[in-house]
């Protein structure tokens, strides 16, 4: 039996294993902060709706900014996210808080380009936004006016 000398016994394409590390850790970033951006969607989906919801349901026009705001923020905060990059632009209405009137209410989240786990979010970060719109009731008691919706 002989032994080899020299390098005739080495195994070529080693150099492939860290490559290969490097791009399954670069896709599974990449996926992972994709998915980010897809839940802080649906974060900001559900909030924009609840605080339509909550600004409708009002008795009146300072308790109904007041609530929405406060929906909006139970909402981002059921999902996980922090209220200090997210912003509720103050629900607008087109003919005053009366029955039928239409009540849009936008929020905006700040995403991470890039977060890694245990470090933070990096990068320059990406806006999320979503709208919801909801009618005040026109059967609803305490409100002036009549139904012409």
């Amino acid at each position: 039996m002989t032994r080899c000398s020299g390098d005739r016994g080495q195994v070529g394409g080693i150099e492939a294993l860290p490559f290969g590390f490097f791009v399954f850790m670069s896709i599974t970033l990449f996926l992972a902060n994709v998915w980010g951006v897809v839940d802080a969607k649906l974060a900001v989906t559900s909030a924009s709706r609840e605080a339509a919801r909550a600004f409708a349901e009002a008795p009146t026009l300072a308790d109904g900014q007041a609530d929405a705001e406060a929906r909006a923020m139970e909402a981002l905060t059921a999902f996980g996210r922090a209220g200090d990059r997210a912003t509720i632009e103050a629900p607008s209405l087109a003919g005053g808080f009366a029955r039928c009137e239409r009540v849009t209410v936008a929020v905006r989240y700040e995403v991470p380009a890039l977060r890694i786990p245990f470090i933070g979010g990096l990068g320059s970060m990406t806006t999320v936004r979503s709208t919801s719109t909801e009618l005040i009731d026109p059967f609803r008691d305490g409100l002036d006016g009549e139904a012409t919706c």
